[in-house]
């Protein structure tokens, strides 16, 4: 499986990682989204954007908000990418742990 690289892209920004972690509480307004940003409007709707594009969250109108949430399939994807080497990263790390205890 082949994680599209505008995903990681997306996800390198703090501000994108926070707005993934607010929207995994369910969908809300970017309204609602953007008063809890100590940045405009017009900046988070950037953000979304990005998110948007790389598939991570999707946007319907109701009435005149614009109401975003997420979307699993490319969430999934990266963790399955990186679940294939965690075991190789957890290995690494017990031989590090193992290093740094005997040699202080």
């Amino acid at each position: 499986m082949e994680v599209r690289a505008d995903v990681f892209a997306a996800i390198s920004a703090p501000a994108r990682r926070e707005i993934i972690a607010r929207l995994s509480a369910g969908e809300m307004p970017v309204t609602q989204l953007a008063e809890s940003f100590p940045m405009t409007l017009s900046a988070i709707s950037q953000h979304l954007g990005v998110l948007k594009d790389a598939g991570l969250v999707s946007q319907r109108k109701e009435g005149r908000q614009r109401i975003y949430s997420l979307n699993a399939e490319p969430r999934r994807e990266v963790s399955d990418w990186i679940g294939r080497y965690e075991p190789y990263w957890t290995d690494r790390l017990a031989k590090l742990g193992r290093y740094l205890e005997e040699n202080p």
